[in-house]
């Protein structure tokens, strides 16, 4: 007779559940605090004892008010999880090639797939649309084909009637429009891709992304040299018989419009220049003589007369724009992408050519050298997290913080082999050091290293061997030209959401008592190198922090 054991537990939201290994299964003590608009995760692990495949239906109840949704976390595969050493160090949960538990997907018909002998789980969103503070028990239940209960749990939420604040900081994960429309297989710019970007953009606001990357003109990122990605150019360009240039700026400001209506309060003009030095000139597609060509690119040197005229003509009209459209004290321009120490001069060079026609906007890039804060070539600085001490040291004022794959030791990230501890650690951190900004370059990156070809992210996840296997992209290009999302992205979330509890719990008392809470009983003081690795601090945490917020609310500070 074929066993019919369903085993079911809870887990955290930081549980990473693979099909081979039980994963630890979450006990609250108490029901779990959470504030109004505040989205709340956790999971069910699952492990089926059939011998054969087998769907369950899932049905969550409860008068939760607001609510209550679950999706199945799939595995992904990887060949590059991580680098050798040194290149990074021991704190990751699996550093071999295989399958990862990191997709959230809706099955299509509200069933969970259970395969014989393996775990899977459920992820579950909790956020509350009404301020009916409270206890209320959420009751998770599978059943088999005929109705009939085959397991179930439980837990119990305690909503405040507290809200959550806003966020303060500012978001930017770059969205390749490129990589969509390649995907896809359709026209850039066309009504279908539009209505795809549309759909990503709304997906990129629901996990906490506020700034949207604005390709002018093709982004000059992630490009080999000589090579070109998909034309992605907002402005048109036509050039006249005299050498005069004409720019449309409709498209622009369509994407401007679309961002604000999807959520996003910032933008981000793409690069002036090529990565990794500022050595040449972006792509640049322009109408000449009734044909559509290539004005500029990678044969064009950076300090070129020519693109120092192009861009005398185009950025006065440029910035005109978007004071017209309201936006320009939210609009912050690029240089060149992680300059280097060696690039410093050349950084200065070019970045004086356009600085004269961008005033009172920020200009800011990603680089972690610090002379170049010290000798003023920057005034707004993004550094990566294992590089950042020597501004901190500085007391450097707006700073913003990034990581890439680069960042793979010691310090958070986002990995697909890394715990969702190390993953989520970083809301605490940024609260910590005050940090105004986080950037990272791979909202949906579908591309190889160099954008060589393109990939299908769904079998190739690791930039085709480039990047370990969660750095190129947050969310898969999901059916019907929507998003999927992946447990890093909602963990990361609840990151942004830790510092806004952490912030307005500041507001409340003071800013030395909310670190006495993040510190207790650390060996070491938190930093970007130094914190807890257990999901228990984190849960602990949220638990006080919010539990603290209500009572300082109750007493009516």
């Amino acid at each position: 007779m074929e066993p019919t054991h369903l085993q079911m537990q809870l887990a955290t939201a930081m549980e990473k559940v693979f099909s081979d290994e039980e994963p630890a299964e979450w006990h609250p003590k108490s029901p779990v605090t959470i504030l109004m608009d505040e989205r709340f995760s956790f999971q069910v692990a699952f492990f089926w004892a059939g011998i054969r495949q087998t769907d369950v239906a899932i049905r969550l109840e409860s008068t939760f008010p607001g609510y209550c949704t679950w999706r199945q976390v799939e595995l992904s595969p990887s060949e590059l999880a991580a680098y050798p050493y040194p290149d990074r160090d021991e704190d990751y949960l699996r550093t071999t090639s295989g399958l990862y538990p990191d997709r959230l997907h809706v099955p299509e018909d509200g069933e969970l797939r259970l395969l014989p002998q393996q775990w899977r789980a459920i992820w579950i969103d909790l956020q509350a649309g009404r301020a009916l503070p409270g206890i209320y028990p959420v009751n998770i239940r599978a059943l088999d084909e005929q109705g009939n209960e085959m397991g179930a749990c439980q837990i119990e939420v305690r909503l405040s009637k507290v809200r959550l604040p806003g966020q303060r900081l500012r978001y930017a994960q770059w969205l390749h429009a490129d990589c969509l429309a390649d995907y896809y297989g359709v026209p850039v710019f066309s009504e279908q891709h539009w209505t795809i970007l549309e759909n990503f953009i709304r997906g990129a606001a629901r996990l906490g992304i506020n700034t949207l990357y604005t390709p002018l003109f093709t982004p000059p990122l992630d490009t080999e040299v000589g090579g070109e990605r998909t034309t992605t150019q907002l402005v048109d360009v036509a050039v006249t018989k005299e050498g005069y240039y004409i720019f449309d700026f409709e498209r622009l400001r369509r994407w401007i419009r679309l961002g604000q209506a999807c959520g996003m309060r910032y933008f981000e003009m793409s690069h002036l220049f090529t990565q990794w030095g500022a050595s040449s000139c972006p792509k640049i597609m322009a109408q000449v003589e009734g044909k559509t060509q290539r004005i500029f690119g990678w044969e064009d040197e950076a300090a070129d007369e020519r693109y120092r005229s192009f861009l005398e003509a185009f950025l006065p009209e440029l910035t005109v724009k978007l004071q017209e459209w309201d936006v320009a004290s939210h609009t912050f321009f690029h240089i060149s992408d992680e300059p280097s120490e060696q690039h410093l001069e050349q950084y200065k060079t070019v970045k004086a050519i356009v600085e004269p026609y961008l005033q009172g906007f920020p200009i800011m890039d990603a680089l972690s050298h610090y002379p170049f804060y010290e000798q003023g070539i920057t005034k707004h600085a993004i550094c990566a997290i294992d590089q950042i001490q020597p501004f901190l040291d500085a007391g450097v004022p707006g700073l913003w913080a990034y990581y890439c794959c680069a960042q793979a030791a010691k310090v958070s990230n986002r990995f697909f082999a890394m715990s969702s501890v190390r993953n989520r650690m970083i809301g605490v951190q940024m609260y910590k050091y005050r940090i105004e900004g986080f950037l990272h370059w791979g909202y949906n990156f579908y591309n190889s290293a160099l954008s060589k070809r393109s990939l299908d992210p769904y079998r190739v996840t690791d930039g085709d061997g480039a990047f370990p296997s969660g750095d190129a992209f947050t969310v898969y290009p999901g059916k019907d030209g929507k998003p999927e999302d992946s447990i890093r992205g909602e963990v990361f979330y609840m990151a942004l959401q830790d510092m806004r509890a952490l912030e307005l719990l500041e507001s409340m008392t003071s800013r030395e008592y909310v670190l006495g809470i993040l510190e207790e009983g650390l060996e070491k003081p938190l930093s970007f190198s130094e914190y807890p690795r257990s999901a228990s601090y984190l849960l602990e945490m949220h638990e006080k922090v919010n539990r603290e917020i209500d009572i300082c609310a109750a007493a009516g500070i």
